[in-house]
């Protein structure tokens, strides 16, 4: 059995996804397969996707839904098929730097204590990177109220704690929230997670990304927010938080960037 199962689903990525698969396999740890669920994209994804399980059949794992079922869906399509004791995320636009999974390996290896292992990751559109972004080391259930306390795309997950929280909620609702959703499940049940202060991952935020989050998703994250107060018992003060995305909507998606810019490097300094 591997040690790792780095999990991804793509759709209408080609034009990154070569990058995205390459930084897997020049990964400095080996001990890792790669589950991929095309969820129906109409480019040249799925060619390629093919193309590289046929070079690399040992290591690379495609599947394919038979409807668009969205990432909810696909991310649970790949834990079925998963063998890992140990399940990393990535997506087909983003990359992960050499030593992220030896390094993640590690710190699970190394303190048990912990569910899940996020780290910080650097920005990057087409006129290069942008300041990296860092996360509270241990972030408790109080920090969901203002912001997702990991970074999806870079968390390693215990197979076992995965299990536990159900997988992803597969709804309209988690849209483009699914993490959330899982996070407010995560602290339900009492587990721990750590963000590595190391950037290890390069995540592709150009206007395209801040334009998939419409007031439509923007709206669904309000109801995921309400859902989750509820479970973790906040305060009723505390529910005002939940209204953040709606007014995040109505900000021009160049104001968005020029937010992200500086709270990065903020982050940084900090």
């Amino acid at each position: 059995m591997v040690r790792v199962s780095v999990i991804m689903a793509t759709y209408n990525c080609e034009d990154t996804l070569k990058k995205s698969i390459d930084s897997i396999l020049a990964q400095t740890y080996t001990d890792w397969e790669f589950v991929i669920c095309d969820d129906c994209s109409t480019d040249g994804t799925l060619q390629i996707l093919k193309e590289y399980e046929k070079q690399y059949p040992e290591k690379i794992i495609v599947i394919q839904n038979e409807v668009n079922s969205k990432l909810s869906f696909s991310l649970n399509h790949c834990l079925e098929v998963a063998k890992g004791e140990y399940i990393a995320r990535m997506d087909g636009d983003d990359i992960s730097v050499p030593e992220r999974l030896e390094k993640q390996v590690r710190f699970l290896d190394e303190h048990p204590e912990y569910a899940v292992v996020s780290t910080a990751m650097t920005p990057f559109d087409e006129n290069g990177t942008r300041p990296s972004r860092f996360m509270k080391p241990e972030p408790t259930k109080d920090d969901l109220v203002s912001r997702s306390p990991f970074a999806h795309a870079t968390i390693m997950m215990r197979r076992e704690a995965y299990d536990a929280v159900g997988g992803y909620t597969v709804s309209k609702r988690t849209t483009r929230g699914q993490d959330y959703d899982m996070w407010f499940r995560f602290f339900a049940l009492g587990l721990k997670g750590y963000n590595m202060q190391e950037p290890l991952y390069l995540v592709l935020e150009d206007d395209k990304a801040l334009k998939r989050r419409t007031f439509k998703t923007r709206c669904y994250e309000v109801q995921t927010k309400l859902k989750g107060y509820k479970m973790l018992h906040y305060p009723p003060q505390k529910y005002i938080h939940a209204f953040k995305p709606v007014l995040t909507a109505m900000i021009p998606v160049k104001l968005l960037q020029e937010y992200h810019i500086k709270t990065d490097a903020k982050s940084k300094k900090e």
